[in-house]
């Protein structure tokens, strides 16, 4: 029992080093970044909308 409390507080202790060396983004990076992303989501968003409804409409003409 002692040894799996002793290998869980080194793990802990090991974890800590590591956050401590990632790069976390300012808030300007966080802007930049999520503008990005969402500008990405709301572009594929319109084509496949715009694919959706050419698609729809061609059915429409073939099946009448």
């Amino acid at each position: 029992m002692a040894g799996k409390v002793k290998d869980l507080s080194k793990y802990f202790k090991e974890v800590r080093q590591e956050l401590r060396k990632v790069h976390w983004p300012n808030r300007r990076e966080i802007t930049v970044y999520t503008s990005m992303v969402l500008t990405t989501v709301l572009f594929i968003g319109v084509f496949f909308w715009l694919l959706d409804a050419g698609f729809t409409e061609l059915l429409k003409l073939i099946l009448q």
